[in-house]
């Protein structure tokens, strides 16, 4: 899970409705001597994880918390069925296996979307913790779903700081949860009802640390090939420096089957999000949206 690796895979189970296609890849990028990125791309689940703690610990960790995702039973199934209590035990699993291996000295982000249906409609729940991103581009515009855990985060929240000064702060990459260490491991959660021609992507900061939204932006809005835009997102990312380990899944959603003007969430708690009420979160709010303009 941490060499380069590229496949274009459509996937409907055989069954009507949502059918879902998808590309990933990793690169360790041209500085770093290992690759701590691991991820998982198949439905119903794709996330990346970024591991941390120095020479070959972030890729323990981050193997351990992709590993324990794949036993979950959705995923030899293929049933949309999880939740986000249910994902968030396989977290817990995962939190405890690393600190057991790596005696906490070692911690992996997570972030991602598992696919769910609920009475029939599917859903993008995305999970997130630390400071891996997941966007979605829907109707022509990009946004950030995922909110970094990280201290230039907060300083963004409480205005000390701009979103512009937070992409050359020097404590960017410092983040404030993660699993396998830290006393905070929980993720947050949002379910968003899928929209037809969804595009979401999930990326190590190795990509959004290389690319502005606008850059990211103009690929997955013109490239139609989910695999062909991973590549593209990861030449340029190498193009402008290549800093880090990137890794990056695009997702695409079509023959949707769903109801009108339902809002995405906020983020929650794996509790809160069992709760179908959903709450609307506007750009601007964490999330940041791009149409090209």
């Amino acid at each position: 899970m941490n060499s380069q690796q590229a496949a274009r895979t459509e996937s409907a189970g055989g069954r009507p409705g949502l059918n879902l296609s998808y590309g990933y890849g990793t690169d360790r990028g041209l500085r770093r001597e290992l690759n701590e990125d691991s991820f998982i791309a198949s439905d119903p689940i794709f996330a990346v994880a970024d591991g941390m703690g120095g020479h070959e610990a972030g890729e323990v960790a981050s193997g351990m918390c992709v590993r324990a995702l794949a036993t979950l039973p959705q995923l030899a199934t293929g049933e949309r069925t999880a939740t986000a209590s249910v994902v968030q035990q396989y977290l817990a699993i995962a939190d405890d296996s690393i600190r057991a291996a790596t005696g906490s000295r070692a911690g992996t982000t997570l972030t991602g979307v598992v696919v769910v249906e609920q009475m029939g409609i599917p859903y993008w729940l995305v999970m997130n913790i630390g400071d891996s991103r997941t966007y979605r581009l829907s109707q022509g515009r990009l946004a950030q779903i995922s909110v970094d855990h990280s201290e230039v985060q907060e300083l963004v929240d409480t205005g000390e700081i701009t979103a512009e000064e937070a992409t050359v702060h020097p404590r960017r990459h410092v983040v404030t949860r993660a699993l396998g260490t830290g006393d905070e491991t929980e993720a947050d959660y949002w379910l968003l009802p899928i929209e037809e021609g969804d595009r979401m992507m999930v990326c190590s900061d190795g990509l959004n640390g290389e690319l502005t939204d606008d850059q990211m932006f103009d690929i997955l809005n013109t490239v139609p090939d989910p695999q062909e835009a991973v590549d593209l997102l990861i030449q340029a990312a190498l193009r402008s420096g290549g800093r880090d380990n990137v890794t990056v899944i695009v997702v695409d959603a079509r023959n949707v089957l769903n109801e009108d003007g339902v809002s995405t969430t906020a983020p929650r708690t794996a509790a809160a999000a069992e709760d179908e009420d959903t709450l609307p979160r506007h750009a601007g709010n964490g999330e940041t949206a791009h149409d090209g303009s």
